[in-house]
């Protein structure tokens, strides 16, 4: 029962998240602002978690390919790296990172707002707090973290050209010429189809959890917690669907 109502609450929020503004300058303030907390801010620690994991992939794959019975050539090694960096790691292991730093502040910003009764004045006044609250995250996270994850793919190829150069492994041309090689553009379209639906739940999940927080600070921290530990949990169900639905 816990469980049910929990989806029917959030289901009534986002039925009046989804609702048109009442002020389109204000909502645009509030969707700059969140874009720059939300997605600006997150671009130093995607790209260096990108180029370090980037060139880990690429290390494992040469090796892989060395121990392996048949001759593999080098250069399969960047082609291995960018498939394995579009398919899984920058939608779906980014997508994680930023639910922890992403969802944990979302949750913890309108926890805080609903504690010392804000959203209660704001809904006094006649303003559609889910609607001023929520929607220019939703918007700034499906508008940013495609950008994110696109300079996650870019961060990850780089970490995988320089683990090779510095280790002398495989010639840089070799990896290049892997990039080269053609690959379903499909795979593409998978990554950010994968990308926009964790970003929402990215931005709603947490937007929930801190909507819906009664009690204190304690009770704060509580739910941000958990809506980071839920957040995370329903992208990698959601990854298993999608990857069962669009790769079957």
């Amino acid at each position: 029962m816990g469980m049910i109502s929990n989806i029917g609450a959030y289901s009534f929020l986002m039925s009046r998240v989804f609702k048109k503004p009442q002020k389109r300058k204000i909502f645009i303030k509030s969707l700059l602002r969140e874009i720059n907390d939300l997605g600006v801010n997150s671009v130093g620690l995607i790209a260096f978690t990108s180029f370090f994991v980037g060139a880990v992939v690429a290390i494992q794959m040469y090796n892989n390919f060395k121990t392996s019975a048949f001759p593999i050539p080098d250069y399969y090694v960047g082609y291995a790296t960018k498939v394995v960096l579009i398919l899984e790691f920058c939608p779906t292991i980014i997508s994680v990172v930023l639910a922890g730093k992403v969802g944990s502040f979302i949750a913890s910003s309108i926890g805080t707002m609903r504690v010392t009764e804000q959203i209660d004045a704001l809904e006094i006044m006649g303003v559609n707090s889910p609607s001023y609250l929520i929607l220019p995250k939703v918007v700034a996270s499906l508008f940013f973290n495609v950008i994110l994850i696109m300079i996650s793919l870019l961060m990850g190829i780089l970490g995988g050209y320089f683990a090779g150069s510095f280790s002398g492994s495989w010639a840089p041309v070799d990896y290049v010429q892997g990039l080269q090689m053609a690959s379903p553009d499909f795979f593409i379209y998978y990554c950010f189809i994968k990308t926009i639906v964790f970003a929402f739940i990215i931005s709603t999940v947490p937007s929930y959890y801190g909507y819906t927080v009664k009690g204190g600070s304690l009770e704060v921290g509580r739910n941000s917690t958990s809506a980071v530990v839920w957040t995370t949990v329903l992208i990698i169900i959601t990854n298993l669907m999608l990857t069962q639905l669009l790769l079957d």
